[in-house]
This record gives structure tokens, sequence and C-alpha cells, in this order.
């Protein structure tokens, strides 16, 4: 099975909306797809989660499936939505001086994509 991390960094609604469509996609085919949320894109945690987000139905079906593997503690803490990401049940990474270790994924087999 193809086991890939997809790390997104990017805090622009557009492309978090594509990360969370090809997680899905991947899924689907049969991989073992990772969703790690870094950087400026931990501030889309608490948007995603309000109902009358056009994303909302998405980042809901992507946190059912299991495919959220977290969020860096870090970014969290200095963006102000570590509470957010709390409050929504999901972890938080921080393996790698607060953040999360792309290097954890490749010793695990993952293949690192970054948005």
């Amino acid at each position: 099975m193809k086991k890939i991390a997809l790390f997104v960094f990017n805090g622009d609604p557009m492309c978090f909306i594509h990360v969370l469509l090809n997680a899905l996609d991947m899924k689907e085919k049969g991989c073992d797809v990772k969703i790690i949320i870094e950087g400026a894109a931990v501030k889309l945690i608490p948007e995603v989660a309000k109902t009358d987000n056009p994303q909302n139905k998405l980042w809901d079906k992507v946190k059912s499936q299991g495919l959220v593997a977290g969020v860096c503690r870090a970014c969290s803490h200095k963006l102000g939505t570590l509470k957010a990401a709390e409050a929504q049940g999901l972890v938080l990474l921080d393996d790698m001086s607060g953040h999360p270790s792309m290097s954890g994924y490749q010793d695990n087999g993952y293949e690192i994509i970054s948005f």
C-alpha cells in the first residue's frame, strides 16, 4: 500500500480544499494517506469547523475517515488556534522542536507532499 503524508503549510482556503480532496481521492484509490497541518494553514482550523463554511463537509469527511494526522503544536500556539484544534479533538504534533517531523513520516515509509 502506498503511503502519502500531505503537509499543508499554505493558509489559502483554495489550497486547503485541494489537500482535502486529494486526501479523499488517494484513500479511495487504496493509499494510506495522512494530512499534517502546519504553518499558516493552522489558521484555517477554526474556520473549517464552522457549519456555514463551504469546506466544512469535506473537513468533517476527512476527519471521520481518520485522514488528519494532526496539527503543529508550535504553529497553532503562535497563531492562536491551539484551543480550536483541541476542541476538535485534533492531535497536536510536536516531535521536532514543537513541530511535526517530516523525517518521522519518511522513516515510516511515507512519501512527503507539501502544499
